[in-house]
């Protein structure tokens, strides 16, 4: 299972959310162990790699992208 979070700063350390919705589903329990795989999202670079070699309408993207980021 996989989810989307940001990274936050919490005393001298980085820590993350795990979403309550989540927690339910694998009936996570609080002190269990759990194995976290870390990698940086970025949007737009997988946005435009999935597009590569594709005509597209450039003002339809930029206003699908605008709606995504609000």
């Amino acid at each position: 299972m996989s989810f989307k979070t940001k990274v936050k700063e919490w005393g001298n350390s980085m820590g993350i959310v795990i979403p309550a919705d989540l927690v339910r589903l694998e009936k996570l329990k609080p002190n269990e162990e759990v194995i976290v795989e870390i990698r940086k999202s970025n949007v737009l670079k997988e946005t435009f790699g999935l597009l590569k070699g594709k005509e597209i309408d450039a003002q339809k993207l930029k206003d699908e992208l605008r709606r995504e980021w609000q």
